[in-house]
């Protein structure tokens, strides 16, 4: 099947969608997804950040498709032809969603353990407003404890469900879920419980938000002043495929690697995330890298630095030695007049 996303064409299979599709091809076509989740079965079609324009259905049948779609949940057809960039339809589209996502979100990005890894700050950087429409009070909610590693901020939660699915795909008793309906919605735990099963911590990975962070990381430090390196381990619960977070020698955080779209690579254990932080518990396999517009690359340890060379028209330097030798004290000739002539010709 052939399936054309702002001129780029590209043969898929039946049964792949135009997220999948547009991933493909790469670049700027892949439209953002906050709630698509390539490894949690059933996830998209919640946030609608992904909308495109089909504006062909497909060969069988040309006409273009009336509203905007989710590309995270429509399938391709042989000959469609889509729009994501490159329409205008579909920009402002993004742009209402980020404005609407951002309602009830609160601009705590200073102190929030998420910052410079978290999607809806790219989300809002790329599609976001500088002002607010929004003059009601925003919704807030009690800070719940939901168990030894994981910290629940609810405020921050923008209701994608992947925490939900993680719980139902990898753990095998779920104890938290959506409570509540309409903008009363919130993610909670049944009569408090604590959440403590063994691949709890895949919540933190999966979340796109800051609403669900790492306890053992939380307020210790940034992203971009840790230097991440992919490590593994012989563990009898998970892969031991990780990344590892270090600030000099020490390992202040422990995560899945994640790939370009930030989905991890193999779900981990919550040994190898919360409990193996000493150096000697991993084999260190090199530096992880990142996309090149991520904060986290600043540290510029993954990339080869070349010396600046600035070539400067011999012109524009003309007269530089000479200031140069008048402002050094050391190379001053005291007997030499401002018009160059020697004061006293007898010391020349």
């Amino acid at each position: 099947m052939k399936v054309t996303i702002d001129g780029q064409s590209i043969d898929v299979e039946p049964g792949t969608t135009i997220l999948q599709a547009a991933r493909m091809i790469g670049g700027e076509s892949v439209p953002p997804a906050m709630c698509y989740y390539s490894k949690l079965k059933g996830s998209g079609g919640k946030c609608r950040c992904c909308l495109v324009e089909v504006s062909k259905g497909s060969e069988a049948d040309p006409r273009p498709m009336p509203k905007l779609v989710a590309s995270c949940v429509t399938g391709v057809m042989d000959g469609m032809e889509v729009n994501s960039v490159s329409s205008e339809r579909v920009t402002e589209a993004r742009k209402s969603v980020t404005e609407f996502l951002l309602i009830n979100h609160p601009l705590d990005c200073p102190v929030c353990d998420q910052a410079g890894e978290c999607d809806l700050q790219n989300l809002s950087f790329k599609h976001g407003k500088s002002q607010t429409r929004f003059i009601e009070e925003k919704r807030t909610f009690e800070p719940e404890n939901i168990g030894p590693n994981i910290q629940l901020h609810m405020n921050r939660c923008i209701l994608c469900y992947r925490c939900v699915m993680v719980a139902d795909q990898l753990t095998d008793n779920r104890v938290h879920g959506v409570m509540d309906r309409g903008d009363h919605s919130n993610i909670s735990t049944c009569i408090s419980k604590a959440i403590d099963n063994e691949f709890s911590g895949n919540m933190i990975d999966v979340c796109p938000v800051g609403a669900l962070t790492d306890k053992t990381f939380r307020f210790k430090s940034r992203v971009w002043f840790n230097k991440p390196y992919d490590a593994h381990r012989d563990c009898p619960t998970c892969s031991g495929k990780v990344t590892v977070w270090m600030f000099g020698d020490e390992i202040q955080r422990v995560t899945g690697r994640k790939d370009e779209y930030h989905e991890v690579d193999e779900f981990i254990c919550n040994t190898c995330r919360f409990d193996k932080k000493d150096v000697n518990d991993w084999v260190i396999e090199g530096p992880r890298k990142f996309e090149k517009d991520s904060v986290i690359n600043q540290n510029n340890y993954t990339r080869k630095l070349d010396k600046v060379v600035i070539e400067t028209e011999k012109n524009i330097l003309l007269g530089r030695d000479e200031d140069r030798k008048k402002i050094s004290m050391t190379e001053i000739d005291y007997n030499e007049g401002i018009d160059g002539n020697l004061i006293d010709p007898k010391h020349g």
